[in-house]
C-alpha cells in the first residue's frame, strides 16, 4: 500500500526526496526517474492549472480531482498539500477522508488564515494555535488509515517569530500530527535548532524553495541536519516555464522546431515514454471478446 510504503520511507535512515508535482504526467516523469515520494504541490496546481499564483485560489475539489488522475497513473507515495483543509475542523475532515479515497499518502495541514498564500510570500495570517490543535486531531480522527500520515504545518516564524513557531510546532506534535513542517526558517541555526530539539520525536519536513527565505541545501546537507524528508514542490514548474519560455522565443524567431529538436521528444519518443503501444495491445486483448 502507498500510505504504508511512504511511512516506511521517512522512517528509514536516508532522507527521503519528494519532487514537487502537479499532474499525471510530472507524477509518472517523477516515478522513472527514480525518485521514491512525490510532493502534490497546492502551488503548482494554481500555477499550471489556473495560470495564477499561490493565494488560495484552489478549491478542495480541484486537488481531489488531481489527485485521482495522478493515482490512475502511479502508484507512487503521494504527499498531498491540503492548505488549510479549506475551512474549519468539520471542513478538514471532509478533506482528509475525500483526499485519502482519492490516493493521498499523507495530508499536509497549515495553520495560515483562509485565503491563505504561499509560505514565502509576504503577508501572511494565522488561525490561533488551538484552533489549529483542533483541526489536527479532527484529521486524525477522520482518516481511514493509520498509515495515512498527517502532516502539521506552521507558518509562524515570519508572523510571530520563531520561537512562537517551536512552541506551535510543539503543540501540533501533542494533538497528534505524524510529520512537523516548520515553514521558512531563515538561517541555518534555525534549522539546526528545530531538528535537536523534536529529534527522536516525530520527523521533521524541509521545504526547498529556489528564491525564497530559506537557505538551499542539499538532500545530503539536510540529512545531516536532521531531517526526515525533503520536499521542492515547484522547482519543476519552474524549470517547465522557463525551458517553455525559450522554446516559444524561439519558434518565434525561426518559425520552426528545427533548432530545438535536440532539446525536446519526438512523437514517437513520448509515445514510448507513456507506454502507448502496451495499452493500445491491451484495448486489442478485449475485442471480439465474448
Amino acid at each position: 500500500m502507498h500510505a504504508a510504503r511512504l511511512k516506511e520511507l521517512i522512517q528509514a535512515p536516508e532522507i527521503l526526496l519528494a519532487p514537487g508535482g502537479f499532474d499525471a504526467l510530472s507524477a509518472s516523469l517523477i516515478e522513472k526517474a527514480g525518485f521514491g515520494a512525490m510532493y502534490l504541490s497546492g502551488a503548482s496546481i494554481a500555477y499550471t492549472k489556473l495560470g495564477r499564483p499561490d493565494i488560495g485560489l484552489v478549491s478542495m475539489n480541484e486537488v481531489a480531482d488531481t489527485i485521482s488522475l495522478i493515482r490512475e497513473r502511479s502508484a507512487l507515495p503521494m504527499i498531498v498539500d491540503a492548505d488549510t483543509g479549506f475551512g474549519n475542523a468539520l471542513n478538514v475532515q471532509r478533506t482528509v477522508r475525500l483526499f485519502e479515497r482519492s490516493g493521498a499518502s499523507a495530508i499536509q495541514l497549515e495553520d495560515q488564515q483562509m485565503p491563505k498564500r504561499c509560505g514565502h510570500l509576504k503577508g501572511k495570517s494565522l488561525v490561533s494555535a488551538s484552533e489549529m490543535v483542533g483541526k489536527i486531531r479532527a484529521s486524525v480522527d477522520a482518516r481511514d488509515s493509520e498509515h495515512t500520515l498527517i502532516i502539521a504545518r506552521t507558518d509562524a516564524i515570519a508572523v510571530e517569530g520563531f520561537e512562537q513557531a517551536m512552541n506551535r510546532a510543539y503543540a501540533y506534535y501533542e494533538a497528534g500530527a505524524d510529520v512537523l513542517f516548520i515553514e521558512a526558517p531563515e538561517s541555518l541555526a534555525q534549522m539546526q535548532y528545530m531538528n535537536s530539539q523534536f529529534q527522536h520525536k516525530i520527523p521533521l519536513l524541509a521545504n526547498m524553495v529556489e528564491g525564497g527565505n530559506t537557505p538551499l541545501q542539499s538532500a545530503k546537507d539536510l540529512q545531516q541536519l536532521g531531517y526526515q524528508l525533503v520536499i521542492f514542490p515547484g522547482a519543476m514548474v519552474r524549470a517547465y516555464t522557463f525551458m517553455a519560455q525559450q522554446f516559444l522565443a524561439n519558434l518565434k524567431q525561426h518559425g520552426n522546431t528545427a533548432s530545438w529538436r535536440d532539446n525536446m521528444l519526438d512523437l514517437t519518443s513520448l509515445n514510448q515514454l507513456l507506454g502507448t503501444d502496451a495499452l493500445l495491445e491491451l484495448g486489442k486483448s478485449y475485442e471480439g471478446s465474448q
